[in-house]
């Protein structure tokens, strides 16, 4: 089996009028679509009051068998998810596509690695059931579960002087301590 693989996810981005004095608009990652083709422009999918969704993309998300414990955590969770990833257009002159598709990815991990930024729109999207199954033979081909092993304290060793300074851990540190009263 191949070490990864890849689907290519249409991410739907929403549009939706803001109740903020100071922000006209709110944008959003809100689905994304299994196997959709490529696509330069956006297309209009959906609206309603106050609100339009756009096909804004294609992006590839890619599931390597190094991540699979990653993959299971997202799988275990009441509603798996993928994590959309939108990232701020330079060139967007006249405010029509302020944010840019940048990635999607089925690990929390990899997501959470976007989120330290604060840069970026991170959103999770309930992942859909034929995406689900796909991910889930991925994992079932290649997780290994590995054991955890607690690891063992190694006993402190007295070791001689160096460089003239007593050990913090030695013998004759500790006797002085206990004070004249003990030598008798």
């Amino acid at each position: 089996m191949d070490k990864e693989i890849t689907m290519p996810l249409g991410v739907v981005v929403e549009k939706r009028k803001s109740d903020h004095k100071w922000i006209d608009w709110v944008w959003k990652p809100v689905a994304v679509i299994p196997g959709a083709g490529p696509q330069d422009e956006w297309l209009e999918v959906g609206s309603g009051d106050n609100w339009t969704h756009f096909l804004v993309g294609s992006l590839p998300l890619t599931l390597h068998r190094t991540e699979t414990e990653s993959y299971v955590m997202n799988l275990s969770d009441k509603q798996p998810s993928i994590y959309t990833i939108l990232r701020e257009n330079d060139d967007d002159e006249d405010g029509t596509r302020p944010y840019l598709a940048h990635l999607v990815t089925a690990s929390p991990f990899e997501a959470q690695d976007f989120e330290d930024t604060g840069e970026d729109i991170i959103e999770r999207i309930p992942m859909p059931d034929s995406l689900i199954a796909w991910v889930q033979d991925f994992v079932g081909a290649h997780h290994v579960d590995e054991p955890f092993v607690k690891r063992k304290r190694r006993d402190i060793r007295d070791e001689p002087e160096k460089f003239g300074k007593e050990p913090i851990f030695g013998q004759s540190r500790q006797s002085s301590e206990k004070g004249p009263e003990n030598d008798q």
